[in-house]
């Protein structure tokens, strides 16, 4: 899935009007395992200026760069901090270990030759799911409409969540990037 996909979701299931910081933490933990990509290949792309070819083509695949994604994307990790989340009782840390792994619990079946190392420390062992939300050779086409019953049912559930007009504004600006991003997928890859 898609980061503003991920956001999305994070929010609808774990963020509550009810609990303060709680959307925030559920945003947090819906954007950090993707945060490394976005901080390495910013700074490979904009700050060295290196072609996206390199980037993404070799870069991405290095041992340095596979090691920050096996840390950031591992369900040992997050797990041990959801539970660690539980036994403290904090209901923001809930939230925002919680989206965590369920990004990671979305992204597992939905990556192809970019996937992680999900058990790190445990294994070094990478699932190479036959579909991809991104690559239409592993069939993002099919998974798109899938994608978009996600993020239409998120939406649903935030814009009756949150009556704050700038709270709505917001939500229809994800939306939007959403759809900006799935188009940008489907044409180009």
């Amino acid at each position: 899935m898609n980061t503003p996909a991920h956001l999305l979701l994070g929010l609808a299931v774990f963020a509550r009007r009810d609990v303060p910081r709680s959307g925030r933490a559920a945003a947090l933990g819906s954007l950090l395992p993707d945060l490394s990509l976005y901080l390495l290949a910013g700074g490979a792309l904009f700050v060295m200026q290196i072609p996206s070819e390199r980037v993404f083509g070799e870069m991405y695949f290095s041992p340095a760069w596979q090691t920050v994604f096996a840390i950031d994307n591992s369900f040992i990790i997050w797990g041990l901090a959801f539970l660690t989340a539980i036994g403290l009782r904090s209901l923001p840390a809930v939230a925002l270990t919680g989206a965590g792994l369920l990004h990671l619990a979305t992204d597992f079946p939905l990556h192809n030759d970019d996937a992680r190392r999900h058990f790190w420390p445990a294994s070094d062992w990478v699932f190479e799911s036959p579909l991809s939300y991104w690559d239409s050779d592993h069939h993002a086409a099919a998974v798109a409409p899938f994608a978009v019953l996600v993020v239409l049912a998120s939406s649903a559930v935030l814009w009756r969540r949150w009556p704050d007009w700038y709270l709505r504004a917001a939500l229809v600006s994800v939306c939007l990037i959403e759809v900006w991003v799935v188009r940008q997928w489907l044409l180009f890859f």
